[in-house]
């Protein structure tokens, strides 16, 4: 019977596997680790629920929704609460909520009334020739001019990708913008127009996709997902070797001390780049994983901490806020989670995750953890108005986080797919491929199945 060998049980492993036991195919998914999820991390404890990798997952594909439906999870699905609506950016060293209107966007403070006027003569700017490959900061500075980079776009870039808006790609970071300008010239006008082919297409843009959780935080999902699979994960089974054998894969792995082999028609690899490095490779001269090891993931530290409600000054009545590198904070930002779900704190208290390190600050995620508190509980005072000591902490450090896009990063989208055509039956799928979210993950591993199923086991 025909098998996929799936490496790595992160959520683009986990789905993909899914996807095909639906489809009756026989999988077998090697995990390293003694558990599944990847960087999806919930903890109760205390009566705190701890959100340590991704808080949300963005309803932005009907797959999702799908996805959560066939994996019986509806009954313990969370949408967010509708009045965290807000989100806030920091100038002037305060909190200010982000315009979420054309009218808003005028009256805000955030903005001088030069940049303000600077959007009038967006529609009209020629789009990019592709001269050369852009960076975000290059994109925004020709289109918004240094205080919309300066102040928003530099905080947005560090909240998704924990990155340097100066080294990130417009065209493989932030592929909508890029398509945007390419497709209508302008970034309002493809908002305008774009927004009404999503529509079509039954997919909604990652700022308007509603934000999902579950009672119990996002490890419901992989956990779920795990259990259904059942015999078929494989726990503490770190793959040290892949061999192609004919037209099968020798898939080696160690596990209880011992070394076993097994073969399969088809892999995935689904594990970060950075992992490939620790697998031996018996694939042919002609094809070498050695170019996606360049790929860059900072480290990240994240920090959940509790507080008694009113030693918040803060109303917390919103997702979150973003910090602007200008403005010489230590923290890249703060989720209000418990403002977002219920039951992420006791009655009287709260629950706030923030992250530091990134390409911003590297070297503080690599600090102690006592430290790390210290810094985060020294930035909230300032910023949400916070007194008194924390109620609740814990914290998790990523030394490989999330997956740099940088310009240049082209290279090894090509490599990926050269390494497909080269190595049939060989796939790549996750979050250094097809987008850094949760959703984008998701919808990968979902999309990779059904890519496997067509190629390989028709």
């Amino acid at each position: 019977m025909k098998s996929v060998a799936i490496i790595g049980a992160g959520i683009t492993g986990l789905t993909a596997a899914f996807r095909l036991q639906q489809k009756r195919i026989q999988v077998a998914v090697y995990e390293a680790g003694t558990r599944v999820g990847g960087v999806i991390q919930s903890l109760r404890q205390d009566g705190y629920l701890a959100e340590f990798g991704p808080n949300t997952l963005l309803e932005t594909s009907p797959k999702i929704g799908e996805l959560i439906r066939a994996a019986g999870l509806e009954s313990r699905k969370l949408y967010s609460d509708e009045r965290a609506g807000n989100r806030y950016l920091v100038r002037y060293r305060r909190t200010l909520a982000m315009p979420m209107s054309p009218l808003g966007f005028f009256a805000t403070p955030l903005f001088s009334v030069a940049t303000k006027l600077k959007l009038f003569r967006e529609p009209f700017l020629p789009r990019w020739n592709n001269a050369y490959e852009e960076s975000v900061a290059q994109f925004v500075l020709r289109r918004l001019g240094q205080e919309f980079l300066d102040y928003a776009i530099d905080a947005l870039v560090a909240g998704v990708y924990a990155g340097d808006p100066y080294r990130l790609s417009v065209k493989h970071g932030f592929p909508r913008l890029y398509e945007l300008e390419q497709k209508y010239g302008s970034l309002i006008k493809g908002q305008i127009f774009g927004a009404r082919e999503r529509k079509q297409r039954g997919e909604v843009s990652k700022q308007d996709a509603p934000k999902v959780s579950f009672d119990e935080g996002l490890q419901v999902l992989p956990d779920t997902l795990s259990a259904r699979l059942g015999e078929a994960v494989r726990l503490d089974a770190a793959v040290v070797k892949i061999s192609r054998q004919g037209g099968d894969w020798a898939i080696t792995a160690r596990t209880q001390g011992r070394e076993v082999r097994q073969n399969h028609s088809a892999v995935l690899l689904a594990v970060p780049t950075h992992r490939l490095a620790e697998i031996q490779w018996d694939i042919g001269a002609d094809a070498s994983f050695a170019p996606l090891a360049k790929i860059h993931y900072p480290p990240v530290a994240s920090v959940v901490l509790g507080f008694r409600r009113q030693d918040v000054a803060h109303k917390l009545d919103g997702f979150g806020m973003l910090i602007p590198k200008v403005e010489n904070f230590n923290i890249l930002g703060t989720l209000f989670s418990s403002s977002l779900f219920p039951n992420r704190a006791p009655a009287g208290y709260v629950t706030l995750t923030s992250y530091l390190g990134g390409m911003r600050h590297p070297d503080l995620a690599r600090r102690d953890k006592r430290e790390l508190y210290d810094l985060t509980v020294q930035d909230l005072r300032v910023l949400l108005g916070v007194k008194g000591e924390p109620t609740f902490r814990n914290c998790i450090v990523y030394p490989h986080a999330i997956p740099q896009y940088e310009v240049g990063y082209g290279q090894f989208k090509d490599a990926m797919n050269e390494l497909e055509a080269k190595l049939p039956g060989l796939f790549l799928a996750g979050h250094f491929r097809h987008g850094i979210s949760l959703s984008d993950s998701l919808v990968s591993g979902y999309d990779v199945a059904d890519r496997i199923e067509k190629q390989v086991l028709i």
